[in-house]
């Protein structure tokens, strides 16, 4: 089977079309693909979450995921961030000042005016929108609360929640917490409600990681080769209130991952 002729869209049309299909060769737009040897990038975000809660910079509390990562990796100190949630996020993802992305504040107490109204101008781009248009697949997946709380129901507008902004796909909850027993989700643009109770042993933190690693299982299944960059969102210490009773060891110690 012969090779298949790409031209890039936009471009002539670089095939043959004759006047019988023995005549004729076809040729199709070129998706967009990743370069050859693209990484895959998963950016795991603790909420609210400092150097006294992490073990490998020296805090009591056990994290020994992290610890291990964090030997076989590199160690940073001097992260910038607004001292809030979100608007901290929102330079993560475009790069910018949190004010010049509307976001000097949490959504809900936004202002009407210049850097304070939550509506993350779209010409900021997102991470996400960046790395779709260079062959990636993107996820998002937990805590989100970038999008003006007005605009979080079933009505919409969709523009700027996860799908809006580049993310492929979606799970988790727009607002800026959720009870972790029972909480407020959305798969993609739609709520859901959780896949069991808590009698069954629901909490929503390994919810959150099953389905980050089923976007990621599905995706490869077909394109095994394609990278992906999941950014999961975790809310261990901005809501510690529903914590997952068996992560307290016999110390009382806190195992936040």
């Amino acid at each position: 089977m012969s090779e298949l002729t790409e031209y890039k869209p936009g471009t002539s049309f670089p095939g043959v079309m004759g006047r019988t299909v023995d005549k004729s060769s076809p040729a199709w737009p070129a998706p967009i693909r990743a370069k050859e040897g693209a990484p895959n990038v998963l950016s795991i975000v603790l909420d609210d979450t400092g150097f006294g809660q992490i073990g490998c910079y020296g805090s009591p509390i056990a994290t020994p995921n992290i610890d291990s990562l964090a030997a076989n990796g590199l160690l940073y100190n001097n992260m910038h961030t607004t001292a809030l949630c979100s608007p901290t996020r929102t330079c993560i993802l475009t790069g910018r000042n949190h004010h010049s992305n509307g976001m000097a504040c949490i959504t809900e107490v936004s202002t009407g005016f210049p850097g304070y109204n939550a509506n993350i101008p779209f010409e900021n781009g997102f991470l996400s929108e960046i790395l779709q248009q260079h062959g990636y697949n993107t996820y998002a997946i937990g805590k989100w609360h970038l999008t003006p709380a007005e605009q979080i129901s079933a009505a919409g507008p969709y523009d700027r929640w996860p799908l809006g902004r580049g993310f492929e796909r979606y799970y988790g909850f727009l607002g800026g917490e959720t009870h972790q027993y029972y909480p407020s989700l959305v798969y993609d643009n739609h709520q859901v409600e959780p896949p069991k109770t808590p009698d069954e042993g629901y909490h929503v933190t390994e919810d959150l990681v099953d389905k980050a690693i089923s976007f990621i299982a599905d995706a490869k299944q077909v394109a095994p080769n394609k990278p992906s960059i999941p950014l999961l969102i975790r809310l261990y210490m901005h809501s510690a209130r529903n914590i997952v009773n068996n992560l307290y060891a016999a110390n009382q110690k806190l195992v936040l991952l």
